[in-house]
């Protein structure tokens, strides 16, 4: 197995609980698959706990099979783990496209186009929404709204911003320096950077996500970096939180 063990001790998790949080998929099914397995042989190698698996979002986009993650992430998870989904930035566009077609251009430059093909459009329809943009945005817009199922919507409706476990605060971009946890605003959670990554001191608690690629996953006292450009790297990453231990486990050899 895949796995790096981190010397930090700096925080705990729940009692009982044992963590693992999935980085950024980005429509990459075998990877996802893959990791699952991965994730399943660890735990069950370990001591009999209680098992919560989070997700940092970015399901979507880039990769060739969009809806074939979200269908394994809503009815296709190892039992006896129970999910927890957070919202990406790409989900975001993914529903903004559904609610305001004209504001679509942007996430079709950004991966959306291999969305809307694995959700069976055109791929002539999908080209033309981008390169044209206008009526084609409308036009691929409502024919999403088909090709959507009803579960998938409901999916991507209700994925939280954030969640508070122990000592680990789970978003998918980061946080504001200086800003409560509970008080951050939604585009910082799914878009922040540079004034996150770059922050040296402690944020109230080890903030574990995604969203800014990395070739190895991020180690420090303060945050976790678990986005290691699986759709285009071949490697998906999680990262597992137990008592005061922290270990990583990936779809590639180096982790």
């Amino acid at each position: 197995m895949n796995i790096r063990h981190s010397n930090h001790r700096n925080a705990q998790a729940p009692d009982g609980l044992r963590l693992y949080a999935v980085g950024d998929i980005h429509g990459r099914l075998d990877l996802l698959d893959a990791l699952l397995e991965l994730i399943v042989s660890d735990n069950a190698g370990r001591e009999p706990k209680e098992t919560v698996l989070v997700f940092v979002g970015d399901y979507t986009d880039r990769g060739p099979d969009s809806k074939g993650v979200v269908d394994r992430l809503i009815t296709g998870l190892p039992p006896a783990i129970s999910p927890i989904f957070l919202k990406g930035n790409h989900e975001s566009f993914l529903l903004s496209f559904l609610q305001d077609p004209a504001s679509g251009l942007n996430w079709l430059y950004n991966g959306g186009v291999t969305t809307l093909l694995s959700y069976g459009l055109e791929k002539e329809l999908a080209t033309k929404a981008l390169l044209v943009g206008g009526s084609r945005l409308a036009e691929a817009s409502e024919r999403f709204k088909v090709r959507l199922p009803a579960n998938h919507l409901e999916f991507f409706e209700k994925l939280e911003l954030h969640r508070h476990l122990g000592d680990y605060f789970f978003v998918h971009a980061g946080v504001r320096p200086g800003v409560g946890l509970e008080d951050q605003n939604e585009e910082d959670l799914l878009w922040i950077r540079d004034e996150f990554l770059n922050w040296p001191h402690d944020f109230g608690a080890v903030v574990v996500h995604g969203h800014t690629p990395v070739h190895t996953p991020e180690d420090y006292r303060n945050r976790i970096g678990i986005d290691t450009y699986a759709f285009q790297t071949g490697k998906l990453t999680a990262v597992g939180l137990e008592g005061s231990r922290r270990w990583f486990l990936s779809t590639n050899a180096s982790v």
